[in-house]
């Protein structure tokens, strides 16, 4: 049983947005503390009333996310 749910930040043109890894949720927000109150909003909607070990989870899981940084420009 997983123990973490693993979640991908990227910069779009206007917002956050996150993908989960190991989760089918994807959600978005305009700065990152609203795109991380959007991921557990996502995160509990989804699994509300479902059983977690279907999703491969354990009890209670952890919320992971990675945030990608765009490369420095080099001159």
């Amino acid at each position: 049983m997983k123990k973490i749910i693993q979640f991908h930040i990227t910069k779009g043109e206007k917002y956050l947005i996150a993908q989960g890894v190991n989760l089918p949720v994807v959600t978005q927000g305009k700065t990152l503390d609203e795109l991380v109150k959007n991921i557990k909003e996502a995160v509990e909607l989804q699994l509300q009333g479902e059983n977690l070990a279907e999703f491969g989870l354990s009890p209670r899981p952890s919320v992971l996310v990675n945030y990608e940084l765009e490369a420095p420009a080099h001159a």
